[in-house]
């Protein structure tokens, strides 16, 4: 494959107890662009890619904290000045009735920015990757243990990152190309 670029090495491990050895090695040896995947969850593996927190909630939090404070602060200026209309005696500023419908707007705008917050933080969409053009890759929604390597434009260490990982146990290693 010396004409197309190399845009990921993948390599199969044997099992999730591998696999997630595999990960372990990667991040101590100090790869970030570095992905597993297998067929079922597995515990652990998050901590041992050396993954972070999502902000994703603390984005949604305070988009919540938001909305409801302007649904609140809407429904207040609609009552007060829009309609002031006195109804059974009570007060321009019922705020008590105001709850529900806050909490409307509150619920609808946090489900909406947990939708677009995902997709924008997963990148998505992303119709298709490189690594969808492997044959061998395709093992890995039934009994397929693997581990994919991205490379950037002008990324020079292909042929490093493919050693290491047949160092620590991958096999069929594969040189995925854009194309």
């Amino acid at each position: 494959m010396p004409d197309k670029k190399v845009a990921a090495i993948l390599a199969e491990f044997k099992g999730p107890k591998e696999l997630l050895s595999a990960a372990e090695k990667l991040k101590e040896a100090g790869y970030k662009n570095f992905d597993c995947h297998s067929p079922f969850p597995i515990h652990g593996m998050d901590k041992a890619m050396g993954e972070k927190r999502s902000n994703l909630g603390w984005i949604v939090g305070t988009v919540a904290f938001i909305a409801v404070t302007v649904g609140f602060l809407f429904e207040a200026w609609t009552s007060v000045y829009a309609y002031p209309l006195i109804i059974a005696g009570k007060p321009l500023l019922s705020y008590q009735a105001f709850g529900p419908v806050a909490f409307a707007v509150m619920v609808l705008s946090s489900a909406g920015t947990a939708l677009f917050g995902m997709l924008a933080l997963n990148k998505l969409p992303r119709f298709n990757h490189p690594l969808f053009n492997s044959d061998n890759f395709k093992k890995v929604t039934d009994n397929g243990f693997f581990v994919s390597i991205e490379f950037a434009e002008g990324d020079s260490n292909v042929d490093e990152a493919a050693n290491f990982l047949s160092s620590i146990g991958g096999e069929n290693i594969e040189k995925v190309s854009d194309e």
